[in-house]
Parts: C-alpha cells; sequence; structure tokens
C-alpha cells in the first residue's frame, strides 16, 4: 500500500477554538481541507511512532468519512495501532477513558459537541493528549501555526477498512482495532457509583426519563438505565445516533430540551428527568415540577459527593469556569477544600485534576465531571444525581431547597446574542475594555459598581497565564454581570452574558430567576450597549 505525499496550501481559518476545530460540513468538505488540519496535528506531535491512537466520534453526519481519512493519515505518519469505537462512536467521555486505559499517545475526537449535524450543520475534530484530556493552549497553538504554512500531507492509498466489525486488520504497518464503544465505559461507572442502590430504587417505582437527542449517548444510555440499573425499556428516549441528531439541537438546554422540560413539569411527571448532548459530555437535570441550573447542579453534586463510594473519601477541590456561579465556592469553603476559578474550556481543569489539586469540575454551560476521566461526563452526572437521590431518599425539588436553606442561592442565567458579525462583536468587547478603568463607583440599575476587570488566569501547577478571558462587572452586593465571546460556534460571534444575583440564607430563596435577575438584566444592557452594537433588542437564547 503505497503512502502518498500530496501538495497542498493552508487554509487561513483552521484555528482550534477552545475545544478544537470546528466548522460547517461545507467547509471540511473543501478539497484537502480535514486532511490539513490533521497533518498539522501529526506535524506539531514528537515521539509517536508506533504509538497508539483513539478515534471516534459522536456519530454526525461526515464522521465515517473523516475516520477513514484518519484511518489511512495515521498510518501513512507511522502510529502503530489505531483504536476505532464500532460504527466509528465514541462519546467524548468514552475516549478520554478509552485514551488513559490504553496508554495511547492521544485520541481524535470528531464531533462539534452541542452543535447541530446535517449536511448543512457542523463538524468539528478536537486532539486530545494522552492525559485523555483537551489539548492545553501550547499544542493547539502549535496546530495552528502548522496550519498557516503545511506544504502537503500524507496518506495511505487504500481501500477503506471496515470498521463495523469487532476486531483487528492492518492497515500498511499499522494495527486497526474496532472496539466496543461502551463495555468499558459502562464499567468504570460502575465503580464509581452504588448500582445496587439505585437499581432497588428504580424497582421501587422511581421513574426516570432521560433524553439521549438522537447523539452519541443513546447506546450508552441504553446499557447503563435500562439494561444495568433495571429502568423499564422507553425510559430512554431518541436513543439511537443519528447523522443528523434527527433534526434536533443537540444541545441539553430549556430551548433544546423543551420536550424533556414539559414531560417534568406535568402533573404525571417523572420522579427524575435528565438530557446529555451530541458528544454525551454535558447533561441537563430536570427533578419532577424543579429544573437545577447547572451551576446549582455542581454545588449540590459537590456537597454530596461523599454518598457514592467513588468518592466516600471525600473530594481534594472543586474547580468551576469563571462565569459559572459562585455556589460551588460556597460548598468548597465549608467542606475546608479549595475552590479554583479558571478559564472556560475543559482543558484548564486538567491539569489541577492530574496534580490532584481537584476531583470535581463544572461549567456553565452544562459541564460537570470528575477525576475519573479528563473530560465533563453528561452521564456520569446523571449516575452522580441518582446515587444522590437513593442515599438521601427525597426529591430533587427538596433536595435544592436544603441546599440553598443551607448556602444560599446564587440566582444565575445566561444570555446568548448568537451569530454576531465578528467585527461588532469584537467592538463591543474593545469598548467594554475600554470602560474598564472608569466602571468602579459608578451605578446603573443593578447597584453601584464595586469592580471591574479583563479576568485572567495563572495556573498553579505550571504558572502558564491566559489573559483576557471575560469582562467581568461587580457589583457591591455581590452581584456581577459578565461578558464573553463564545469559541464554540462555527458563524459569526456568540456572546455571551452571564447574569448572577446572590441572596443569603436569610433572603427570599423562592422567587422567580427572571424576577430576581430583572435589575442586571437591564443593567448589562446599560453598560455594554448591547442593542447598539448588535442591532438585537433580546438574546437568542436563555438558559
Amino acid at each position: 500500500m503505497p503512502i502518498q505525499t500530496v501538495s497542498t496550501t493552508p487554509f487561513p481559518d483552521q484555528k482550534p477554538g477552545t475545544s478544537g476545530l470546528r466548522k460547517k460540513v461545507r467547509i471540511f468538505q473543501q478539497a484537502h481541507y480535514a486532511e490539513n488540519f490533521v497533518q498539522s496535528v501529526f506535524d506539531s506531535l514528537e515521539g509517536f511512532a508506533g504509538q497508539t491512537l483513539v478515534v471516534g466520534g459522536d456519530g454526525r453526519y461526515l464522521n465515517r468519512e473523516v475516520i477513514q481519512i484518519v484511518l489511512k493519515m495515521a498510518a501513512a505518519n507511522g502510529f502503530g495501532r489505531v483504536l476505532v469505537g464500532r460504527g466509528g462512536i465514541l462519546s467524548t467521555p468514552a475516549a478520554s477513558h478509552l485514551i488513559r486505559s490504553s496508554g495511547a499517545f492521544g485520541g481524535l475526537v470528531l464531533s462539534a459537541s452541542h452543535n447541530p449535524g446535517g449536511p448543512d450543520e457542523d463538524f468539528g475534530i478536537k486532539y486530545n493528549v494522552s492525559n485523555g484530556g483537551p489539548a492545553p493552549e501550547k499544542v493547539t497553538d502549535a496546530i495552528h501555526a502548522r496550519t498557516l504554512a503545511i506544504e502537503g500531507y500524507r496518506i495511505l492509498e487504500a481501500p477503506d477498512v471496515d470498521i463495523d466489525t469487532i476486531g483487528a486488520s492492518r492497515l500498511g504497518g499499522m494495527t486497526v482495532e474496532v472496539v466496543d464503544p461502551v463495555t468499558a465505559y459502562a464499567d468504570l461507572m460502575e465503580t464509581l457509583f452504588d448500582f445496587a442502590a439505585i437499581k432497588a430504587m428504580i424497582a421501587g417505582g422511581f421513574a426516570l426519563s432521560f433524553d439521549s437527542m438522537s447523539a452519541v449517548t443513546g447506546p450508552y444510555a441504553v446499557e447503563i438505565f435500562e439494561k444495568r440499573l433495571g429502568a423499564p425499556a422507553g425510559t430512554v428516549r431518541n436513543g439511537t445516533p443519528l447523522p443528523d441528531f434527527g433534526h434536533h439541537h443537540p444541545d441539553p438546554n430549556l430551548v433544546h430540551a423543551k420536550e424533556l422540560y414539559d414531560r417534568m413539569m406535568a402533573s404525571d411527571a417523572p420522579d427524575f428527568g435528565a438530557a446529555s448532548d451530541g458528544d454525551g459530555d454535558r447533561n441537563l437535570i430536570i427533578g419532577r415540577h424543579c429544573y437545577v441550573t447547572p451551576s446549582d447542579s455542581l454545588a449540590v453534586l459537590a456537597a454530596n459527593a461523599h454518598l457514592a463510594p467513588g468518592y466516600a473519601s471525600g473530594l481534594k477541590g472543586i474547580a468551576r469556569s469563571m462565569p459559572t456561579s459562585g455556589a460551588a465556592d460556597r460548598v468548597a469553603e465549608k467542606l475546608g477544600i479549595p475552590l479554583y476559578e479558571t478559564p472556560t474550556g475543559w482543558k484548564f481543569f486538567g491539569n489541577l485534576l492530574d496534580a490532584g489539586m481537584a476531583t470535581i469540575c463544572g461549567e456553565e454551560s452544562a459541564g460537570t465531571g470528575s477525576d475519573h476521566v479528563r473530560e465533563k461526563d453528561g452521564i456520569w452526572a446523571v449516575l452522580l444525581w441518582l446515587n444522590i437521590l437513593a442515599a438521601r431518599r427525597q426529591s430533587v425539588a427538596q433536595i435544592m431547597t436544603e441546599h440553598w436553606a443551607t448556602y444560599g442561592r446564587n440566582y444565575y442565567a445566561r444570555h446568548d446574542y448568537e451569530a454576531i458579525a465578528k467585527e461588532k462583536a469584537d467592538a463591543l468587547m474593545a469598548a467594554l475594555r475600554g470602560k474598564l478603568e472608569t466602571l468602579p463607583g459608578t451605578s446603573n440599575s443593578g447597584g453601584r459598581v464595586e469592580s471591574a476587570d479583563d479576568f485572567a488566569y495563572t495556573d498553579p501547577t505550571d504558572q502558564s497565564v491566559s489573559l483576557n478571558q471575560g469582562v467581568r462587572v461587580l457589583f457591591e452586593d455581590g452581584s456581577r454581570v459578565v461578558f464573553r465571546l463564545s469559541g464554540t460556534g462555527t458563524e459569526g460571534a456568540t456572546l455571551r452574558v452571564y447574569i448572577e444575583r446572590y441572596v443569603g440564607t436569610d433572603g427570599e430563596l423562592g422567587l422567580e430567576t427572571g424576577d430576581a435577575l430583572a435589575p442586571l438584566v437591564k443593567a448589562a444592557q446599560e453598560v455594554a450597549d448591547i442593542t447598539g452594537f448588535t442591532g438585537m433588542e433580546k438574546p437568542s437564547v436563555i438558559t
């Protein structure tokens, strides 16, 4: 099987974002586009000759075709073995576990996460390093630099590999092993949680509903919830991964998972509802008549993690992204453990987890996880909630009420303004940064501004510095508004505005979130002139 070196020219738009390179399918379908990026990844690495690479994705449109490209290029570039999920399927947390458990050099995860799929929608490629986590900035910077200088890529001239049959085959000098994408991950979950207690709770009449949104977690959820835990058939909805996610937008929030929300708010609602996203790393938690924000979920999971066998000895620390509410901070304080505030992006948690400084991590964007892998993990979060419910024998609403009575409540919402022209979004942020020195001491609808800054982070493990991670406006009463441009979209820019108000244990804990935050929503408009810069009168999505 001859190795070809194909001449190519750089594409100027292959800078990885917070979770790899994400573009529209039609962009990836350009001649040499995917190949250029994959070769740039390989060219940026050293010492992988003869080593193992893990490859898999969320099953979205173009997944199978790009896997064949990756296999042939991995063989041409000198990898000794590739592990690929059967059918090209691997959830992101399962891929992380497979990288770690197999001693792989790294992995390529083919996904655009919670973005929609289909021929007119999104695709993505992310490189994960040997710890199973997303590549750190020094690696993604090297990949980007290489994409701007690449002149050719190496690929094996060979027929496509059968990726639907478990077993090993040869591709040139490389072994391709097609592996069961589900069993090893499900086995890992059994080591962390009290499956017997959860199974007994379900057998006793506890009802749950899990929506896989026609995305990657369907096979995992059926195996774990229905087969191992004994939930009735049909507990898992939309459980077959589809290339276009069944026309769902596989983002587990109150807009795109409205069917689940309506089910959980009905008079005959199950006891517990959950959903996960395209690649299985995010989660949505809803009790009967009780939605749990991702920030509150992180805090509750951290406060109760000791109830699960895998965390019975306690937590070493908690980490949260800067835009995530401070609810977890109060749990860390009570537990007497460190709280780390990082930039957005799971890669920032990886160093803390590797160093044994944190055990549980979370982001307001519906991602939570622990040191069992180096990615956020949707099913893990659902299982920890189920373990807590089985141990405490209370409803989700009761647990939330007791949590707020103990720690106070962080009223919280995120307003997304999507598909803004990049120059307008950049102008808005530049204007905000220009106000930072003059905002403190001024007053607006949110109250008196105590401080304002552009969040910067110094990693405590390696002293690396990340600048310009989001503009924070902090008020004297502890409320805050944060402005940040997202790196997960594929077209234009997304402005995320995070709005938070803390109420202590002696305050009003039962307000509607919209009512509690209304003055701060108005303040965000006054400070940033969002409508003036974007032309948008209201957010695209509120979560």
